[in-house]
């Protein structure tokens, strides 16, 4: 029984030939019945029966030409309407035209009724899809996430569309115009999903059941801090962002903690960017690390003409050469001096950016030897090369531990600030560029926390009371072009990377985000050797003036 009722394309297209049959029958009848005023003289039904099977003959051949019944009645759209209305129009001309032939098979029948069944045939037929795909809607929404959708502009009505078309398991019940100048939007309607105000989210969300969200529009960190607050208070847990592909399409994905935490910087001047950039023959140094690989995307976006790219991992070279198939691989450590100098010999080589270190602090403090070897000789190495090849621009890429160093890596970093700024330069100019820690980089805390969250915790937090800076990669990356463009040799720029944050606030927003409020304990292991509480990026008032 269970095989006979299982749904098939040609079950679909008998069901539909049976309601089309059906509902032409109620239309030809209908049109005769108003051509008459509902007083139909027997005589004129006698053809009747010649007429319908004609009509219906004809519709159906022409159904299946413009591929009607082969449709999938849920996607019903203006393209299909329009099929329906050409079908129509082709048949009952064909049949205008047998009539004039045969006049005598199909007599008494009065002309007008092909006008009005016409019309009455496309609009009951038509109806029937559309009353279809309204009825697959409303069952598949009663199943979905109640979502409201964040935001007006062509990603809010792709999803829209999307979800009412059942690709995502969410159905829209609420727009909220997020940006002021789609205030004016408010009490109207996109694709029958209704639009309402910012200041109302709150009580919409109460009103409609809500138990998702799906953001459309970007937002600087201190709103969208906001806006998910407001969202999770206000029982929404579920919170995704729309993602664009390509032209025409889209993914969601969950909103991260880095879009909270993120400082966009509004300084960024990319056109300065672009002309230090553009047709220059560009060497980076740890290219394959979290800023290294960053850089060299960004150098590429930006036109460099040749990228030169110098890692000692394997993995991480092979990585980045994958999305920069043109650039040139060199699998060798910035300690190894002669094997550097060979690179700048081949080539004339215009900027340096130095990226390559060892970074983290208790791998650091346990291999101080490896510490000082690698980010001390091995930039030295480097400058040395540079300036002996007459590179035009060395930037050497620093760190906020350089700032009255309690720790190893943080005093190697603040070594090499010092040569950088002292060595004879000749014809170079050489600039540090000082910044904190960037989100989602190697080392970084973000990584950790999330795997302790995945793990069912506890979150190990080092201290109550730590804070540290945070900037995104991609951010950070176009500030350290930008800085590098303006220097003209000696100085160290320190990018402004936004108010602290609380390590134990980070780790608490983490911990909502994947809705574990009840679940994950934060607990503190106090500070490892070498580590601060908090960081600095100044270290004296002659520092502010540079």
């Amino acid at each position: 029984m269970g095989r006979i009722l299982k749904p098939t394309a040609f079950k679909r297209v008998l069901f539909f030939i049976a309601i089309d049959a059906f509902i032409s029958l109620c239309t030809l009848y209908l049109a005769y019945a108003l051509r008459f005023n509902f007083s139909v003289n027997q005589a004129y039904l006698e053809p009747f029966w010649r007429v319908y099977f004609t009509l219906f003959i004809l519709k159906g051949s022409f159904f299946y030409y413009f591929k009607i019944y082969h449709s999938v009645w849920r996607f019903f759209s203006l393209h299909e309407a329009s099929q329906l209305i050409k079908a129509h129009f082709f048949s009952y001309s064909i049949f205008f035209i047998l009539f004039l032939l045969f006049s005598s098979i199909y007599s008494p029948f009065p002309r007008s009724v092909i006008i009005m069944d016409l019309f009455l045939s496309a609009v009951f037929i038509g109806f029937v899809r559309i009353s279809k795909r309204a009825l697959l809607k409303s069952t598949v929404a009663s199943d979905l996430n109640k979502t409201i959708i964040l935001g007006i502009n062509d990603k809010s009505v792709s999803i829209i569309k999307s979800a009412l078309n059942g690709d995502i398991d969410y159905y829209p019940s609420a727009i909220i115009a997020i940006k002021k100048e789609n205030e004016s939007s408010v009490n109207s309607y996109i694709n029958s999903v209704k639009v309402y105000a910012y200041k109302n989210l709150e009580s919409i969300i109460e009103e409609k059941g809500i138990t998702s969200a799906i953001l459309c529009v970007d937002m600087h960190s201190n709103d969208l801090k906001e806006l998910y607050n407001r969202l999770h208070d206000a029982g929404v847990k579920e919170i995704k962002k729309v993602k664009i592909l390509g032209s025409h399409s889209e993914k969601l994905e969950d909103l991260s903690i880095e879009e909270l935490l993120a400082r966009h910087p509004k300084d960024l001047d990319t056109k300065t960017i672009a002309s230090f950039v553009k047709d220059k023959v560009v060497l980076i140094t740890g290219a394959g690390g979290s800023i290294g690989s960053e850089i060299v995307r960004q150098c590429k976006d930006f036109g460099a003409d040749k990228l030169i790219l110098v890692d000692h991992s394997e993995y991480n070279l092979y990585q980045i050469g994958q999305e920069v198939p043109d650039a040139s691989l060199n699998l060798l450590s910035v300690t190894n001096k002669d094997n550097l100098q060979a690179i700048f010999d081949k080539q004339k080589i215009d900027i340096v950016i130095h990226a390559a270190a060892y970074k983290h602090v208790p791998i650091c403090e346990a291999n101080i030897q490896s510490a000082i070897y690698n980010n001390i000789q091995g930039t030295k190495n480097l400058i040395d090369c540079a300036i002996a090849s007459q590179v035009a621009k060395i930037v050497i890429i620093s760190t906020d531990k350089a700032v009255r160093p309690t720790n190893v890596m943080g005093t190697t970093k603040r070594i090499t600030e010092l040569y950088a700024q002292n060595v004879d330069a000749k014809e170079s100019e050489i600039v540090s560029v000082r910044f904190g820690n960037v989100l989602g980089s190697s080392g970084s805390v973000i990584p950790k926390f999330k795997q302790q969250i995945e793990e069912g915790g506890p979150i190990t937090v080092t201290h109550k009371d730590m804070t540290r800076y945070f900037m995104m990669i991609p951010e950070a990356c176009q500030l350290v072009l930008q800085a590098a463009s303006i220097a003209k040799g000696g100085e160290l720029f320190i990018l402004d990377m936004g108010e602290p944050i609380k390590i134990v606030d980070l780790a608490t927003q983490m911990i909502k985000l994947y809705n574990k409020e009840n679940e994950i304990e934060i607990i503190y292991s106090g500070l490892r050797p070498g580590e601060k509480l908090y960081e600095e990026l100044l270290i004296d008032e002659s520092e502010k003036k540079t």
